[in-house]
């Protein structure tokens, strides 16, 4: 007899938040010609991080630190904060997932948005926990009804994204600070900040507004341009930043990665000048939208939602139509956000490629 799966694990379904493009490749048997889905920064890191990388080659023999000493240092330093402040992991998504060790018991409740961030929802089933989920409210997340939620049904944890994925929208750190201040201090609220660099003046919360039930989500996978090397960081309160070692891999980043981050937080105006192309690629967007009579979300991320005009069906009926015409592009699934689809932003010649395929996806669409 062969071993048996553990109930918990047995009852999960065989699935992943996202099917990748490099999935669809195969299975289409070619390539995509504009890679505009996956909200990766197709601009690419500073030119620092590769010459950092080449330099670093050799020594790849080599464990990566597992403290992250020079990356967590270096952090601190440029956030203001104290070094005992942050934790380093494998990309948010890791981080969610040792977040969610933590402070989730088998069988509790979690708080989200129904038809946000799904790898976050991945997690909680995979530690046996609930979902309860608050539906937006018109395109935004609704952090009035998440507080409402979570004072009702007392959750270990509530997530909320600002800026948001799927839709690209955000609300004001003065709305945000209020939903931090009514959360109860045994519930853990998770600030997901991964779209930070590229939203408006004003929104995030002061860098020094730090709890001990909340910890605080950014990446160096969207502006600096790093999402193949999967680093992210937790910032939270010293003790609950400290649990972290209680469970995480303290192999999990390589050397490598190591490198390229902190090469890429020492080139600020890199990062600077990608957040400038994305405002202007987002306004091509846009643009791009109204000449074929649609209409696009104002964004505060590097991805701009438009409005299909139509219904969920027809929306993926466009995607798939784009597809066809190896654009690739993603969207919502969850009924009133649906019939948008999401395209991120990216380099001019992968912009135009999209807007040339877009008239006849839509005709297409139309049609069948």
């Amino acid at each position: 007899m062969p071993p048996h799966l553990t109930a918990l694990a047995d009852s999960l379904p065989s699935t992943v938040p996202f099917v990748g493009p490099e999935t669809q490749e195969r299975n289409n048997g070619r390539p995509f010609r504009a890679r505009l889905g996956a909200n990766e920064n197709g601009f690419g890191a500073s030119p620092k991080v590769a010459a950092a990388m080449a330099a670093a080659a050799g020594d790849m023999w080599k464990y990566g630190d597992p403290e992250n000493y020079d990356l967590t240092q270096a952090l601190a330093q440029h956030l203001g904060i104290e070094p005992s402040q942050i934790a380093v992991g494998e990309g948010i998504d890791g981080l969610l997932g040792l977040a969610v060790r933590l402070f989730v018991e088998p069988c509790a409740t979690v708080v989200t948005s129904l038809g946000g961030y799904p790898t976050f929802n991945y997690h909680v089933a995979g530690f046996g926990a609930q979902l309860h989920t608050v539906p937006y409210k018109g395109n935004h997340e609704d952090p009035e009804a998440l507080l409402a939620a979570v004072l009702k049904i007392k959750p270990a944890m509530v997530y909320f994204a600002n800026p948001d994925n799927p839709m690209s929208t955000c609300w004001p750190a003065e709305d945000v600070v209020r939903m931090i201040e009514g959360v109860p201090d045994d519930v853990m609220l998770i600030l997901d900040e991964a779209y930070g660099e590229f939203a408006p003046a004003g929104t995030l919360p002061p860098i020094d507004l730090i709890r001990p039930n909340m910890l605080r989500m950014r990446t160096f996978s969207k502006a600096y341009g790093l999402a193949g090397m999967r680093c992210g960081y937790a910032i939270g309160e010293a003790e609950v930043i400290r649990a972290f070692d209680k469970v995480r891999n303290h192999f999990g980043m390589s050397r490598m990665t190591q490198v390229a981050a902190l090469a890429a937080l020492e080139d600020q105006a890199h990062l600077a000048e990608t957040v400038k192309k994305v405002e202007r690629c987002r306004e091509r967007l846009t643009r791009i939208a109204e000449e074929n009579g649609l209409s696009a979300l104002p964004s505060a991320t590097n991805f701009v939602a438009i409005d299909c005009g139509s219904d969920g069906a027809y929306a993926l009926r466009v995607l798939q139509e784009l597809g066809r015409r190896d654009i690739f592009v993603r969207k919502p699934m969850t009924p009133g956000l649906d019939h948008y689809i999401r395209v991120s932003c990216g380099p001019d010649a992968e912009i135009d490629m999209f807007a040339q395929a877009l008239p006849a996806a839509l005709e297409a669409a139309g049609k069948a």
